[in-house]
């Protein structure tokens, strides 16, 4: 016996609203990472595992040793996304890193080609005055880099970076594919989890 009219129009309310619950924010993109040669998307990335939260006292970004770093999980965990990326068809890719150590050695993990440390990526976590400033930098940085060709950027940050420039926390290691107009300026985006 098929269930009432009214029974089935309420199911497929409940799973178009599931639907939009899952898709919220991360307006999807059927074709996925490829977008990032189109000249108008870029990959952001969360450092990988490093546990703590912020720097220890004094650190120094010259010496890795006075900052919070990646553990070995955090290694094998970019790893894991490098070789994640190239199952996707990204073999390699212009990537740029924050200077702090974490992120560098993210990047470098990545096996994407070699790493620029650039300062529109750098945390302003223990400056949060700097948010806007820090976003505006980084938004210049990504138009800029998007004009001189449409070899894949990606760009590993931190998540303060990443929740001023799309309005989200993501966790270690997530990935945003953020689709941005030419001032880059994030226009929608979709979230990878970290594999």
């Amino acid at each position: 016996m098929r269930p009432p009219r009214s029974l089935l129009a309420r199911r497929a309310f409940c799973l178009a609203g599931l639907s939009w619950l899952a898709g919220a924010g991360a307006h999807a993109h059927p074709e996925g990472l490829s977008l990032l040669r189109s000249g108008s998307h870029v990959l952001l990335m969360r450092h990988a595992l490093a546990p703590g939260v912020g720097d220890p006292p004094g650190y120094d970004l010259t010496r890795c040793e006075t900052q919070r770093n990646l553990d070995a999980q955090g290694r094998q965990q970019a790893q894991r996304i490098g070789q994640w990326l190239r199952s996707q068809g990204l073999d390699h890719a212009h990537v740029y890193s924050s200077p702090w150590c974490r992120c560098r050695d993210t990047a470098a993990q990545l096996g994407l080609g070699p790493v620029t440390v650039e300062p529109a990526l750098a945390s302003f976590f223990d400056q949060p005055d700097q948010s806007a400033a820090q976003t505006r930098r980084l938004q210049a940085f990504v138009a800029q880099s998007l004009r001189q060709g449409k070899t894949p950027l990606v760009l590993v940050t931190h998540h303060v970076n990443i929740r001023d420039f799309m309005g989200q926390n993501i966790g270690s290691g997530d990935m945003v594919l953020a689709r941005v107009n030419a001032q880059g300026q994030m226009r929608d985006y979709r979230i990878y989890p970290s594999p």
